[in-house]
């Protein structure tokens, strides 16, 4: 069983930057995708961000130029690098993986962290 377990969330200044982390362990089978989602109270669960076995990546509009995500498939960990962080960034991010399909959505992973939050103030 895959075990995704998220760390490098905290509270940053507007305009700031974080970087996110994603630890997988405890699996054997290939991982054909790795992506980001996050939730705050307020809206519904958005993809953030999505990384093949490839490299090829997809991202949300409102996060594009600005996000960027990455893996080191030696160390099988994900990253989720935050620059130019804005207030409306702040939610509660979930690393997901998925065995056979890719491509950004917000919900139909197989694999999912529990979270790591990142709050963003004026």
């Amino acid at each position: 069983q895959v075990q995704l377990k998220e760390s490098g969330g905290g509270s940053v200044q507007a305009g700031g930057s974080l970087r996110l982390s994603c630890a997988a362990t405890g699996y054997s089978v290939k991982i054909d995708c790795m992506g980001w989602t996050r939730q705050s109270p307020d809206k519904a669960r958005e993809g953030v961000a999505t990384i093949d076995s490839d490299g090829s990546t997809s991202y949300a509009d409102s996060v594009k130029g600005r996000f960027t995500i990455s893996k080191d498939n030696a160390k099988n960990t994900l990253y989720l690098q935050m620059d130019n962080l804005k207030p409306e960034d702040t939610a509660m991010y979930y690393c997901a993986a998925d065995q056979s399909r890719c491509g950004l959505r917000a919900w139909a992973y197989e694999y999912w962290g529990q979270g790591t939050q990142v709050t963003v103030s004026s």
